[in-house]
């Protein structure tokens, strides 16, 4: 098993450039499920994330191929199969994206029941109401989420809590059910509308994405497509902070800053110099240290939960006592304690973190407990005295593409290892 070997002290300069959203790519290959033909999406990045959709899509009976760098072609034509097997879903809980586009498709779906994950429980009960809603037959038996739509028809669901999977999921279901769905209280995540977007080019009738309120009039059948996805925001808001806790001067390109408002309005509060321009973002820290600031994680367009972990790394070494309160996930202070091994001064008060900033961290032994929590023990050990080892960052690989070759390209000394250790 892997691990990362991090030098701090050392300030970024230079050019990066974003890759694709794995967020927005997994529901994109979903969407491919709705109608048998030959697919093509573009900017998808290299992730293990991708490498699951893409085997779970061959126990379905689609064929999934790299045809050129960023490219994959998706053959949905010999899809027969609807079950999805717990030893797929288990790995990766976006897979319960293909509940909507088989249901969809081929008006039946056997799913894995996702059940909870490291940052919390993430039911999916909205999820199967609004396909109840839909007209459809849904049991739960030995595990498995079995769904039989003979009958898909259009109707009005109001999901009492915002979520994303499950906008995305009756989304898919409801472009080729009969009549109009009205979704209200929508997911309103670039995500989201990205999945509109496409739908829309393979002829499906959308309106409101990126509202509240979604409206989809039901059409009878779908045309395969070639389709670009939107550049990835939490890796955009990643690499900013790692700017801003080396003290850093970059610039990021391919970048959507439209994406990160509520970030960007933090950073600028605690002292970056920040520019957009167009597709890229110019960025520095010329402050010794940033300033604390308050957060409080919200549905888009507020501060993203992904982004939660990122930021208190940078409240650590700020001047002054930040409160981080986390309403999305019940579980994703995790990296709270592994931060403290590094010198943090971080009390976590229920939901909330006070996090009192110190002049500087030191290099630990860390161990990552999920994808955004590795993510800012890399932050914290890019400014830390000494060395850095991350544990079990295999959770790293599921969502950012080949980061310490991007970060080595800005002068980070960082490197990937294997690790012989029992920490593993």
């Amino acid at each position: 098993m892997d691990k990362f070997v991090i030098e701090g002290g050392e300030r970024l300069i230079g050019n990066v450039k974003i890759s694709g959203s794995k967020n927005a790519a997994l529901p994109l290959l979903a969407a491919t499920l709705l109608q048998k033909g030959v697919y093509e999406i573009e900017n998808v990045p290299k992730l293990k994330d991708i490498n699951t959709m893409s085997k779970l899509f061959a126990v379905l009976g689609a064929k999934v191929q790299w045809i050129k760098e960023g490219v994959l072609q998706v053959d949905t034509t010999g899809v027969e199969n609807y079950v999805a097997p717990y030893e797929l879903v288990k790995q990766m809980r976006a897979s319960v994206l293909v509940l909507g586009s088989l249901t969809g498709g081929l008006k039946r779906a056997v799913v894995s029941y996702p059940g909870g994950c490291a940052i919390g429980e993430r039911p999916i009960n909205l999820h199967i109401q609004g396909l109840q809603a839909l007209g459809c037959d849904v049991t739960i038996k030995e595990g498995y989420v079995d769904v039989n739509a003979k009958k898909l028809r259009g109707a009005r669901i109001r999901f009492d809590t915002t979520t994303v999977g499950g906008t995305e999921n009756i989304m898919m279901a409801a472009v080729l059910a009969k009549g109009e769905t009205i979704i209200e209280n929508a997911a309103r995540e670039p995500e989201v509308v990205d999945l509109a977007r496409m739908l829309k080019k393979m002829g499906a009738k959308i309106e409101g994405e990126g509202t509240e309120i979604i409206k989809i009039k039901g059409v009878d059948e779908l045309t395969p497509c070639k389709y670009t996805v939107i550049p990835d925001r939490i890796e955009t808001g990643t690499f900013l902070i790692a700017c801003g806790i080396t003290r850093g001067n970059i610039v990021i390109e391919g970048c959507n800053p439209g994406h990160i408002k509520a970030l960007l309005d933090k950073l600028k509060e605690a002292g970056m110099d920040i520019t957009e321009d167009g597709d890229k973002i110019k960025a520095s820290m010329t402050k010794k240290r940033a300033s604390a600031v308050d957060i409080k994680t919200a549905p888009y367009p507020g501060f993203p939960t992904d982004m939660q972990a990122q930021i208190m790394a940078l409240m650590t070494v700020s001047r002054g006592v930040s409160a981080i309160t986390e309403i999305i996930f019940e579980n994703r202070m995790m990296h709270a304690a592994e931060l403290r091994r590094m010198g943090a001064d971080i009390k976590v008060i229920g939901n909330t973190a006070i996090v009192r900033g110190v002049k500087m961290l030191s290099g630990a032994k860390v161990m990552a407990t999920d994808l955004r929590a590795s993510a800012s023990l890399i932050l914290a050990g890019l400014t830390a005295y000494g060395k850095t080892e991350i544990l079990r960052i295999y959770h790293l690989d599921r969502g950012y593409e080949a980061i310490e070759e991007k970060l080595k390209k800005l002068g980070a000394k960082i490197e990937r290892v294997k690790d012989e250790g029992l920490g593993a």
